[in-house]
């Protein structure tokens, strides 16, 4: 329904008609001809005898502009490259003492690792492949017990990946007694690497690999400088971060990383092209189930998948059985 007034400045605006109309008949402009509609009062209708109508109201164009949405992109063969990021700083705590984050505990999961289970079961269903690069960062590692903050936790640099959360799993528990835990808790240079591999994606100018990289962490960051930077660079390439904060620290910075409260900038003042930083306290969901935690991290990644493809004009690779079924329907 149409309904046509004449605007005043004082907003005391007059009613002049209505009508109404159906998107099938609107399309008929897209043909090059026009399409129009009287414009009825139903007061004068009623009263006048004569009254044709106030007016002629004429569609000159008519175009569809179709916003493709998260699943368009899936059944499109859009893959979802899923990596993650654990610290290992030693404000986790000895492992081998019951108090620590990283405590492997003979019958129970850790913090860190009913996280990853929680979060990482959702996420490989939507990676095809089900390898996903695991990293480790803020600890010494062998051989030469140098600090690193973007190690691969199967010790294999050419070959990082995990088979399916289960890999990343036995990958962490089989690490974790060869580290010394230490610090300090710099996140930027992981962004980057992954940030590098979104980067080369970009020249595809297709939608074929999204990459979503979760980082576990128990608390306050030390490179927040570099961070913003690198998440400001992030924001322009088909990439996510989803952190999720382990332990009881105060997480205010890991807040203001996720944008929501205002935009994240970087060092010099550049504002992120999107939000693509979601941050979870993992203890606001000790309770729930894990879908609840799963729900919560992964809501805005779908967003923000479509967000980066449609902001870029880039459709999904290839229409399948599904859109074009939802296409031709009525």
């Amino acid at each position: 329904q149409c309904i046509v007034w004449d605007w005043d400045s004082n907003g005391k605006h007059d009613f002049i008609g209505e009508f109404s109309s159906t998107f099938k008949e609107m399309r008929g402009a897209m043909e090059g001809r026009q399409v129009q509609w009287e414009c009825i009062n139903p007061k004068y209708k009623a009263k006048k005898k004569n009254y044709k109508n106030s007016g002629i109201v004429i569609l000159n164009q008519c175009k569809i502009h179709k916003m493709h949405s998260f699943l368009d992109y899936i059944m499109g063969g859009c893959q979802i490259q899923f990596t993650v990021a654990i610290d290992f700083t030693a404000s986790n705590g000895d492992p081998r003492n019951s108090c620590s984050l990283h405590y492997i505990h003979p019958y129970q999961p850790n913090e860190y690792l009913k996280a990853l289970v929680a979060v990482g079961e959702i996420c490989q269903d939507y990676d095809s492949d089900k390898m996903f690069p695991a990293f480790g960062f803020g600890a010494r590692i062998p051989p030469e017990y140098k600090v690193s903050h973007d190690f691969a936790i199967n010790f294999n640099e050419d070959n990082p990946e995990c088979a399916g959360i289960q890999g990343v799993v036995e990958a962490y528990q089989s690490c974790l007694p060869k580290l010394q835990l230490y610090g300090p808790t710099n996140i930027a240079p992981i962004i980057q690497k992954v940030a590098k591999s979104a980067s080369e994606e970009t020249n595809t100018k297709e939608a074929s690999q999204y990459f979503i990289l979760l980082i576990l962490t128990d608390g306050v960051i030390t490179d927040m400088a570099d961070t913003r930077e690198a998440i400001v660079h992030a924001s322009h390439l088909p990439m996510s971060v989803i952190i999720v904060g382990v332990g009881n620290a105060d997480f205010s910075d890991m807040q203001m990383l996720d944008g929501d409260d205002g935009i994240l900038r970087s060092p010099k003042g550049e504002p992120v092209l999107r939000d693509i930083v979601q941050f979870v306290p993992f203890r606001n969901f000790k309770h729930a189930s894990p879908a609840a935690l799963a729900k919560s991290v992964l809501a805005e990644v779908p967003n923000q998948v479509v967000d980066y493809y449609n902001g870029k004009g880039i459709k999904p690779k290839c229409m399948s059985e599904y859109e074009s079924s939802r296409t031709l329907a009525p």
